[in-house]
């Protein structure tokens, strides 16, 4: 299938926000299976379906970061038989194969770390050439000033607002300001298709923060699959993102 087959769902299920100079944005909400149930995950999927926008399936090898969820064989699964789009999040070490690796699956984008890849102009290249959108992560010690050279190959950055490895760690504050630089960026040289994520503690507490500083696609884990209603608190943080956006 078309990644791209996909544009459909997320743009019923995404809102409009409007940021301080008019500009239209799409608020996006992309619950993390990271801490759904593993033995049930089409059911865990099936939960959100009706609200959310995209899957986030974090991929932790044990060597870029201290943890391990799936291999390639068991992600492939997970992304062909969903019932929304996944948005693959690599953690792993050696991200130029893993990258265009994951992007010939029919996940709907693939992206990679800055720190883990080394050729990183030339493995964003390969997984745009599948047809897949490519996004760039940092980890929070990592400078932002390393994603301006790749700005025009990338359809998404990620600023991770814990350190990666573990779902359920406390949001860090200290990020905004780099979410806040990423927008200026984005602004000001009229990339108006780049999406910017946050990962990492986002919650009915933190995503207006997140918001207000310029995110406009929110990883949640925790705040949505320990919910007694999860598609419930997938609207809840969307109208709590749109009503703070940029604000």
């Amino acid at each position: 299938m078309d990644p791209h087959a996909w544009n459909g769902c997320y743009v019923s299920c995404a809102a409009a926000a409007e940021g301080k100079q008019g500009e239209k944005f799409m608020i996006r909400i992309c619950p993390s299976i990271l801490n759904a149930n593993f033995d049930d995950l089409p059911n865990e999927i099936a939960r959100v379906a009706t609200t959310a926008d995209l899957i986030h399936l974090d991929v932790m090898d044990n060597i870029f970061v201290p943890n391990f969820t799936f291999d390639f064989d068991a992600s492939a699964e997970i992304i062909e038989s969903s019932k929304l789009p996944i948005d693959v999040h690599l953690m792993v070490e050696k991200a130029d194969i893993a990258g265009p690796r994951y992007a010939t699956t029919k996940a709907f984008s693939v992206t990679i770390h800055y720190e883990a890849t080394e050729n990183v102009a030339k493995t964003l290249t390969a997984i745009k050439e599948t047809g897949t959108r490519a996004g760039l992560a940092i980890k929070p010690g990592t400078s932002l000033e390393v994603l301006k050279p790749y700005l025009n190959l990338i359809d998404m950055i990620l600023v991770m607002t814990v350190e990666p490895g573990f779902g359920g760690q406390s949001f860090m504050r200290e990020m905004m300001p780099k979410v806040e630089l990423a927008r200026n960026w984005l602004r000001s040289n009229s990339f108006t298709d780049i999406w910017l994520q946050v990962d990492g503690g986002i919650s009915t507490e933190t995503i207006a923060l997140a918001s207000a500083a310029g995110a406009d696609t929110f990883v949640a884990g925790s705040a949505i699959y320990k919910s007694n209603e999860p598609a419930q608190m997938v609207t809840k943080l969307r109208q709590l993102a749109q009503d703070a956006f940029l604000s």
